[in-house]
């Protein structure tokens, strides 16, 4: 839905709800604000701004946060509803497994070994 409201004269557009829907899609991928913005080139702050029920971000910008989320500009907006949602535990976690694997394979190995004696011992 969109939301029109005058600010000193002016029309001032706003989609209702796009700040909380940045804030579920960020989450769901296992993202901090730092990390999202880092993919699209503006700080965690400016991304923390975007996430308020009253901020959306320049429309220059959608495109690389939708890539970055990897959705489209049409679901970031809330024009199509977001097929399907993550976990933001299960999102996390998968990403922490991609790190290891990134790991040579005596790392790895080590890496497993380890929590496997950990969880010998509690």
């Amino acid at each position: 839905m969109l939301t029109i409201r005058r600010t000193y004269g002016m029309k001032e557009r706003t989609l209702d709800g796009f700040g909380p829907r940045l804030a579920r899609l960020r989450k769901s991928r296992g993202l901090t604000q730092a990390e999202l913005g880092d993919k699209v080139g503006v700080s965690y702050r400016m991304i923390a701004h975007y996430e308020r029920v009253d901020a959306q971000p320049p429309g220059a910008i959608l495109p690389d946060l939708a890539r970055a989320l990897g959705v489209t500009t049409d679901t970031l907006l809330g024009l199509e509803p977001l097929n399907e949602e993550a976990d933001p535990k299960t999102a996390r976690l998968l990403k922490r497994l991609q790190r290891v694997q990134e790991l040579p394979a005596p790392d790895q190995r080590a890496l497993l070994n380890a929590l496997l004696e950990a969880k010998k011992v509690s």
